[in-house]
């Protein structure tokens, strides 16, 4: 269960633009504009594609972002800490 994207392209009279097309947990579909954010935490700072979101939806978090900040959510006390990386 969780987020499902679909990347399009809209077009119209001021050109394209990329859309992605969100599938929610729920089932329903919504398109959202993506762009590139730094983000900066205690724990550490990076470039991370992020979803605009609009008035009423919820601020998320999400995995790609924690993996490339290399943090991991504890699950019980709902904390970020460092992940353990391993090199294969």
């Amino acid at each position: 269960m969780g987020l499902t994207y679909i990347d399009g392209v809209a077009r119209g009279p001021a050109g394209t633009r990329p859309v992605r097309f969100l599938v929610l947990a729920d089932g329903s579909t919504i398109a959202r504009d993506v762009s590139e954010s730094h983000v900066a935490l205690a724990h550490g700072d990076g470039h991370t594609p992020v979803i605009l979101g609009e008035p009423g939806d919820e601020a998320l978090l999400g995995v790609v972002t924690l993996e490339i900040l290399g943090l991991v959510l504890h699950p019980f006390d709902r904390t970020l800490q460092p992940a353990r990386m391993l090199l294969a």
